[in-house]
This record gives C-alpha cells, sequence and structure tokens, in this order.
C-alpha cells in the first residue's frame, strides 16, 4: 500500500513542477529573455502547454479577470496538495 502512496505522492510532486516549469517559462517569455524562435524553446514549451492547458483552462473560466495576472496556477497547487493530504490521510488513516 506505501507503494502507491508514494507513487500517488510523487506525480502530484512532479506536476506540480511542471506548472511552476510552465509559469517561468511562460515569465521567460514574456519579459524577452529566452527567444520563442528558438526550436527547443518551442518544443518545451509546447509540451509545458498541453500537459498544463486541459487542467487550468477550467479554472481560469472560473476565476474572475484579474487584469493580466493569472493565479490559476497557484489554486491548482493548491488543489493538488489538498487532494494528495487527503488521500494519503484516507489510506493510512492518519
Amino acid at each position: 500500500m506505501y507503494s502507491f502512496i508514494w507513487l500517488f505522492d510523487t506525480l502530484i510532486t512532479l506536476y506540480v513542477w511542471i506548472l511552476i516549469g510552465s509559469a517561468i517559462l511562460s515569465w521567460l517569455v514574456a519579459f524577452n529573455v529566452v527567444n520563442p524562435h528558438n526550436q527547443f524553446v518551442r518544443s518545451l514549451g509546447e509540451f509545458l502547454w498541453r500537459v498544463t492547458e486541459p487542467v487550468l483552462a477550467p479554472i481560469r473560466r472560473l476565476l474572475p479577470n484579474l487584469g493580466g495576472i493569472d493565479v490559476s496556477p497557484v489554486i491548482l497547487i493548491i488543489l493538488l496538495y489538498f487532494i494528495r493530504n487527503l488521500v494519503i490521510e484516507l489510506l493510512v488513516g492518519a
């Protein structure tokens, strides 16, 4: 049972890091720190967008317009950690 808990925890943690990477890359592109026409940056951005956008889009639709500030990754990270802790508590019985 602990192996499944470890796997679940690892997958949540990995997805949180992917969300953070996606946010950082979007900032770097927005502030012209990296060249979005570079093949590696384009491929990385496309991968991160395809992995995160299906989960972030419904959250963005529920949030009001905050004037260009996207807090959906923060809300998703909090929600993922809540779900992770809830599942671990239910399975372990802590």
